[in-house]
């Protein structure tokens, strides 16, 4: 799901979306830091990490290999603060594994970081005391943030010219299957948090 800084270098289209991606994942990172609280930063330094660990196990998928991303997951627990989390993460992928790009970091982080945002932004029913309603809470918030995530990186591809239209509709089709695993996975993770840490969740609510 990473844009790298051949794909959108081709064309001033893409070049603009980079300048775009700076500006928002700025905006993003700032919002999120001005939202976070001091108890707060050790969930986030975990999240970050994460989020950065799980894209290490590739899972094959046609002619392409996908992984997990739990920007949903990171979505319930951080909110606004997934923004620094996410771009941290990215940070990090790309100078270990060259995942990516330095040019294309603000447009990943927004990708990635502005539906976790939307999904907390959503799914309330994870501070429901019921455990079916936070099981599809969880699922809701890991399904709906890889179908956008994937929706918004898809268009960044199509955007930029149509010898890579082929390859946004590859992105859409890769990702939205992934999109029930990680709902699966962010549901059980957030009934596991109900269960053992629901202050987790209630602190991610509370701001």
């Amino acid at each position: 799901m990473h844009l790298n800084d051949v794909v959108l270098s081709v064309s001033p289209t893409g070049l603009g979306i980079m300048a775009a991606g700076w500006l928002g994942a700025a905006a993003g990172v700032g919002w999120g830091l001005r939202r976070l609280d001091y108890e707060r930063i050790p969930t986030v330094g975990v999240m970050s990490a994460v989020f950065f660990a799980v894209s290490a196990a590739q899972i094959p998928l046609g002619p392409v290999a996908v992984h997990l991303v739990l920007n949903g997951l990171m979505g319930l627990l951080l909110g606004a603060a997934a923004f620094p989390a996410v771009m941290i993460a990215l940070l990090l992928q790309w100078l270990f594994f060259g995942e990516g790009g330095i040019t294309t970091l603000g447009i990943n982080t927004v990708n990635m970081a502005l539906p976790a945002v939307v999904v907390y932004r959503l799914f309330s029913g994870v501070r429901s005391s019921r455990p079916a309603a936070v099981w599809w809470s969880g699922f809701g918030a890991g399904f709906v943030s890889i179908v956008l995530s994937a929706a918004m990186t898809g268009l960044c591809i199509f955007a930029v010219g149509r010898n890579l239209q082929g390859l946004s509709i590859l992105v859409w089709i890769t990702d939205g299957a992934l999109a029930l695993g990680e709902g699966l996975v962010t549901a059980a993770a957030v009934a596991f948090l109900h269960q053992v840490r629901p202050e987790a969740l209630r602190s991610a609510a509370a701001t």
